[in-house]
């Protein structure tokens, strides 16, 4: 991973998808679909720069994605923030989020270990069925 820039505050695209161990096109996928965005420095060539806000931003929305949250989701939770600096509205949306996602990852919890036990219950038949036949075998 890079070290911070903490020079002039300012990443290239590579510095900011080597910081979080992501590709580029993930960057300017996510700049695509108006989450993140970035300026082209005038004294320089037209390659992206991105700003600590939207280093911030990025962390942001990897992790709501590793939490499951959809990019809608993750959009309407950060753009919140841009209309309630005292970050209220946006923690009240991410909370009703959250709970949601624990519900579904609760669910989920419940469904495998029902799984898990039918596959342990065939397990064990097909055990003592292989057992039972090699007997016979004998």
């Amino acid at each position: 991973m890079v070290e911070e820039n903490k020079v002039n505050e300012w990443y290239s695209i590579s510095e900011l998808a080597n910081l979080f161990g992501i590709t580029p096109r993930t960057i300017r996928y996510y700049e695509e679909v108006g989450l993140l965005s970035s300026r082209k420095r005038e004294s320089e060539t037209q390659q992206r720069y991105y700003d600590k806000r939207a280093r911030g931003r990025l962390k942001l929305i990897l992790r709501g994605k590793r939490f499951g949250f959809s990019l809608n989701e993750i959009r309407e939770i950060l753009d919140l923030y841009d209309v309630d600096p005292t970050e209220k509205e946006q923690l009240k949306k991410t909370l009703a989020y959250g709970e949601e996602k624990i519900k579904e990852i609760d669910e989920m919890i419940h469904e495998l270990s029902v799984i898990k036990e039918e596959m342990v219950e065939l397990f064990d038949r097909f055990k003592n069925k292989l057992q039972d036949l090699e007997k016979e075998d004998d």
